[in-house]
């Protein structure tokens, strides 16, 4: 984000901190509300060129990490919008011979993930994300394999790995049961010193492992 783009977020959300986020009032409900809404200016108010450098630098660290190493599925979710792109990493992890599992969702706070080899093939849900077809052959499940690695989208995170999602719950219900290492990748303008001192955190949110964001 150029110094120009930085200080028009400021002006317009406020300057509670370094990122252009605003001082929040009410009560959790409303306060994550006002987040997700700021969090996405924020974030859109990226150019392209600035997002697409630091999602490359976000891959490279997520590939150099030793959860990655390790790992021998990938459950990652297929980036959308203006959220770090994810592509590059999926690729990588189908040269290095690793299983990759996308996301499908399947009614209320439920995702069920389905093995991928390609991007070909994929479906268009009606909140227009890409998701992998509902073949029982192809479906893997998260808690049986405990070497593995799941890549988190949030609208912020913090410092402790807490995370502001988009509000459906989805991914709070699959990291509860999660056994692998859950990462957080981020834009810095969404990395948060803490979620909790802006009333932001509730007893079912679920932390990641570890946050990388450049």
């Amino acid at each position: 984000m150029t110094t120009g783009e930085r200080e028009k977020l400021s002006s317009g959300l406020g300057t509670a901190n370094g990122n252009g986020v605003g001082s929040l009032g009410g009560n959790t409900i409303e306060c994550k509300a006002r987040m997700r809404a700021q969090m996405k200016a924020v974030r859109s108010g990226l150019s392209e060129a600035d997002r697409a450098e630091a999602s490359e630098l976000i891959a490279r660290e997520v590939i150099s990490c030793e959860a990655y190493q390790r790992a021998e599925t990938i459950f990652s979710y297929l980036s959308f919008g203006t959220e770090v792109e994810t592509r590059g990493i999926i690729r990588q992890a189908w040269a290095d011979g690793k299983t990759v599992a996308l996301p499908r969702c399947t009614g209320p706070r439920v995702l069920r993930w389905y093995r991928v080899t390609s991007f070909e093939g994929l479906e268009k849900s009606r909140c227009g994300i890409w998701e992998p077809p509902a073949d029982p052959a192809n479906e893997v499940a998260p808690s049986a394999s405990a070497s593995s690695l799941a890549i988190v989208p949030g609208l912020a995170f913090d410092a402790c790995g807490m995370r502001l999602g988009y509000g459906g719950g989805y991914y709070d219900a699959f990291l509860a049961s999660f056994p692998g290492v859950a990462i957080g990748i981020c834009f810095s303008c969404q990395l948060l010193p803490s979620l909790s001192a802006y009333g932001l955190v509730e007893p079912h949110d679920q932390p990641v492992s570890q946050v990388i964001s450049t």
